[in-house]
C-alpha cells in the first residue's frame, strides 16, 4: 500500500520496515498495521487539529497538568502557541497513559514508542492470530460476559487508583484479544482528582460496559460498580485489588432546601452586622 506521509520518517529512520495495511480511520486518528523486524505492530497516526474540535475536548482536558508554566499560560490565553501546545499534549497523553497503565497491570496495548505524532503499540490479536474484534462485534455466553465484565471492572479500578478515568469507555473501544478484553483509545483520559466531571464520566464508562454485557448476562444490569468504586475512591479506601460487590445504597433523602436557605440568610445577616460595626468604629 501507499506509505502515509506521517509514517515515512519512521521507515527512513529504521523504526519500522513496512506499512502492511490500514486498520481503521476516524476523526481523531488513522491506524495501520506495520512491520518492525519480525514483529507486526500497530501505528496510530493522530490527525491535526483541523480535523478535531478543541471545544469538544475541553471537558476531558480540565485538570490536566501542563509541562511548564509558560505552556499553561499560553493555553489559558488561547494563543496560537497555546493551541499548538494543547494539540501536542493531546497527542502525548495517550502514550503517557499507556505506559503508566501497562506498568500497573491494566490490559491495554503494550506501547512500543511515540514518534512525532505516531504511537507504536502491540497489535492486539485474537486466539487465532487475527486482528482482534471489538466487543460490540462479538457474541458471548452469559458466563463469558460475566468474565469480561469482571476483567474490565478490575481494570477500571486499577486506572482509578492511578487517578485516571478513560472518559469514553464503551463496547466500541474494547478489543477482544486472545488474552481477554483490551482497553484502547485513551487520548481523552481524564484526571480523577482534577476534573469536575470525573465522577459522571466514570459512572458513564462503567454503565456503558454494564449495559453492553447485560445483553448476554441480564443480572449485570442491576449492578452499580461505578457508584461503589467512586465512593471508596473518595474515602481513600480504593485499592487495585479491592473486591467490589456491585451493590450500592443510594441516598434517597430529600435535600432540606429551607434549612440551607435559612443558613445562607443567617450568614448574610451576620456579615451585614459586622460591616455596620466596622463602619461605626471608623466613623
Amino acid at each position: 500500500m501507499k506509505i502515509p506521509r506521517e509514517l515515512q520518517p519512521l521507515i527512513d529512520d529504521g523504526v519500522i520496515d513496512a506499512v502492511l495495511y490500514g486498520l481503521k480511520s476516524g476523526k481523531e486518528a488513522s491506524v495501520y498495521a506495520v512491520r518492525s523486524g519480525d514483529q507486526v505492530l500497530c501505528a496510530k497516526v493522530y490527525k491535526n487539529s483541523a480535523h478535531r474540535s478543541f471545544q469538544a475536548r475541553a471537558q476531558y482536558q480540565e485538570g490536566r497538568r501542563m509541562r511548564g508554566s509558560r505552556q499553561a499560560r499560553a493555553v489559558g490565553k488561547a494563543t496560537r502557541f497555546g493551541r499548538r501546545q494543547q494539540e501536542t499534549d493531546w497527542k502525548n497523553t495517550e502514550a503517557d497513559a499507556l505506559y503508566r497503565l501497562a506498568r500497573a497491570g491494566v490490559n491495554v496495548p503494550a506501547p512500543r514508542g511515540y514518534f512525532e505524532g505516531v504511537l507504536l503499540m502491540a497489535l492486539v490479536s485474537d486466539v487465532h492470530g487475527e486482528v482482534a474484534p471489538r466487543l460490540v462485534d462479538v457474541d458471548l455466553s452469559a458466563e463469558q460476559a460475566r468474565d469480561v465484565h469482571a476483567a474490565l471492572i478490575r481494570d477500571v479500578v486499577r486506572m482509578l487508583c492511578l487517578g485516571l478515568i478513560h472518559g469514553d469507555l464503551s463496547e466500541y473501544n474494547v478489543l477482544m484479544g486472545g488474552d481477554g478484553a483490551v482497553i484502547i483509545d485513551l487520548p481523552q483520559v481524564v484526571s480523577a482528582s482534577g476534573n469536575n466531571a470525573a465522577r459522571e464520566m466514570l459512572l458513564r464508562d462503567v454503565r456503558n460496559v454494564r449495559d453492553c454485557l447485560a445483553r448476554f448476562a441480564p443480572l449485570l444490569g442491576a449492578t452499580h460498580f461505578g457508584e461503589e468504586m467512586w465512593a471508596l475512591y473518595e474515602r481513600g479506601e480504593l485499592q487495585p485489588d479491592t473486591l467490589l460487590t456491585g451493590e450500592f445504597e443510594f441516598d434517597d433523602s430529600a435535600a432540606d432546601v429551607a434549612s440551607v436557605q435559612m443558613s445562607i440568610e443567617d450568614a448574610r445577616h451576620e456579615a451585614m452586622i459586622r460591616q455596620l460595626g466596622r463602619e461605626a468604629a471608623e466613623g
